[in-house]
């Protein structure tokens, strides 16, 4: 049964309407003999599936909200993951020992041991998992947890170091492979499935922070020789693996290497990128016109050099990249850090980040940046199972995509970046709603 009604959900610059309903707009049929300023919906074209969006739990966010207060702590947890309230995450990132957004370097072993007979999760249990735990029990089953690695620990290295680059030395890449599937066990035994990995964050980068550098067939092979097998035998071949993990202007390149070798493409799941280079929409779709059965994974991304309080640019580069993504194939979303403090840190090397919110840990305050909000009208209303469906826009000057759910309800997002308030009018099963979208604005309209 087709909707009378299209509900209204807006986020608008110099409004109050932050995920806000409005009057819904009313469905008449389409006997129209004019050309109107249409949004069509292509109900029988049909694209990806999408497996979920949500966030990074990281010792940063730990730390920052066991800093603030019991009540403020249990909001920032139900803004994102409550199943009405909140924002509808469901799928979450974690790191594989420290990252940049940690408060300092940490492995899971101690000195020189291949054998990984020291091996233990203690610094993890003391914040990020408890904040796992949270955010698992506010979502129930249906939360997904994938975790990368910034570092192998210091003594595989070809620099000695957690940080500053460096390659993995090849006489511990089945160290390396074992030390993942010791995480995965001791997760699991701490009551934390691990839904995937990818083989390291940001493959191609040296930075003063925990990293670790992999040509594409070093990727290639560690995965096909060491991580599958490694998996595999410990009964671990459900854990999904994912390689890249970083930007997208190479990510076709580095699909290619992998999934052309058939032994290594067996293990793979899929490619996960980031957006700190750029748009590169088109190379997402390159990657699935090639290699079609492979998926397409946002695994980070956030607005860098600190905190930007009010910033309303900042909400629209998310609403920009994820439409563009998800037009692309893209099938499951992580921002970067769930919550930060009011310098965007922790950080152990000052790299400061802002967040969709921000814990503001000297004044016991919540604030939301526009990024949540934006962020709210995919991931509220775009739901695990979703299939991205056809749907054509009159003009570029705003961006759109569309998704039928599960439950058959449609959500068609549309964005304006532009300074002008544009008019449009929905069509869909041959009928026609009319309504429009203020300057800076970003609404999810609603229907079955």
């Amino acid at each position: 049964m087709s909707s009378t009604t299209v509900r209204v959900i807006q986020t608008a610059k110099e409004t109050g309407d932050r995920l806000t309903e409005l009057q819904p707009l009313s469905f008449r049929p389409d006997s129209e003999e004019k050309e109107m300023e249409l949004i069509n919906i292509y109900e029988d074209l049909e694209y990806q599936e999408i497996e979920g969006f949500g966030g990074a739990l990281t010792e940063a966010s730990a730390v920052t909200l066991a800093k603030l207060s019991p009540e403020k702590q249990q909001e920032i947890i139900d803004a994102y993951f409550h199943p009405e309230h909140g924002i509808g995450y469901t799928l979450c990132r974690s790191h594989i020992q420290s990252c940049d957004f940690s408060t300092g370097n940490y492995a899971y072993v101690d000195g020189v041991d291949p054998e990984l007979a020291t091996f233990n999760i203690s610094r993890d249990q003391e914040s990020i998992l408890p904040l796992i735990k949270r955010a698992a029990n506010a979502v129930g089953g249906s939360f997904r947890l994938f975790s990368s690695p910034w570092s192998p620990p210091a003594f595989m290295k070809t620099n000695g170091e957690m940080n500053n680059g460096g390659k993995l030395k090849p006489e511990y890449r089945e160290a390396w492979a074992n030390l993942f599937v010791k995480y995965i066990q001791a997760y699991a035994e701490a009551g934390i499935d691990i839904w995937a990995v990818s083989v390291q964050n940001e493959a191609k980068a040296k930075q003063i922070w925990d990293s670790c550098i992999y040509t594409a067939e070093e990727e290639k092979d560690f995965v096909r020789d060491y991580l599958g097998p490694a998996l595999e035998a410990a009964g671990l071949s459900h854990v999904k693996i994912m390689i890249w993990d970083h930007n997208k202007e190479r990510v076709y390149d580095r699909a290619k290497t992998a999934f052309t070798d058939q032994e290594a493409a067996k293990y793979i799941w899929g490619i996960c990128f980031h957006w700190y280079s750029g748009d590169h929409f088109e190379a997402l779709s390159a990657v699935h016109e090639r290699f079609p059965d492979k998926k397409l994974f946002f695994s980070e991304g956030c607005q860098e050099g600190g905190v930007h309080l009010g910033s309303w640019n900042t909400g629209e580069r998310y609403g920009h990249d994820i439409i563009g993504n998800l037009n692309n194939w893209m099938s499951s979303w992580t921002d970067w850090n769930i919550v930060l403090d009011e310098q965007g840190g922790p950080n152990h090397v000052g790299n400061f980040c802002d967040a969709p919110i921000i814990g503001d840990t000297l004044k016991d305050e919540v604030i939301y940046e526009s990024s949540f909000y934006y962020i709210g009208h995919f991931s509220k209303y775009i739901r695990p199972g979703a299939v991205r469906v056809g749907s054509s826009r009159y003009t570029d000057k705003f961006e759109t995509t569309a998704f039928r759910n599960t439950d058959g309800t449609y959500a068609v997002v549309v964005l304006n970046r532009t300074d002008s308030g544009l008019p449009y009018t929905l069509h869909f099963r041959d009928q026609l709603a009319e309504g429009s979208i203020p300057a800076h604005a970003i609404q999810t309209l609603l229907f079955q």
